[in-house]
């Protein structure tokens, strides 16, 4: 049986996930390498942990910023922006 997929955009550029996936794990599929933001310095983040305790995969979901990548599950039509 084929996973049902989820079809939304990361960067303006649409992807097609497993349900139920998080929009971290989303990114990581989408992206090579998996840039979620800059630091203050330019340095590019990732998710580090990985359960929400970090703040290192905060991306603007749907208009909303500084949402954890890696506690939201994806949506169909979801808009996913990562601040490179």
């Amino acid at each position: 049986m084929k996973p049902a997929l989820i079809r939304l955009q990361i960067n303006h550029r649409t992807v097609e996930v497993v349900a139920g996936s998080s929009v971290a794990a989303a990114i990581a599929a989408a992206q090579s390498p998996a840039v979620f933001r800059r630091s203050t310095t330019g340095q590019p983040r990732a998710a580090f942990c990985g359960m929400g305790a970090c703040f290192e995969c905060r991306v603007r979901i749907d208009g909303t910023g500084q949402q954890r990548a890696c506690m939201v599950p994806v949506r169909e039509g979801m808009q996913v922006i990562c601040d490179e």
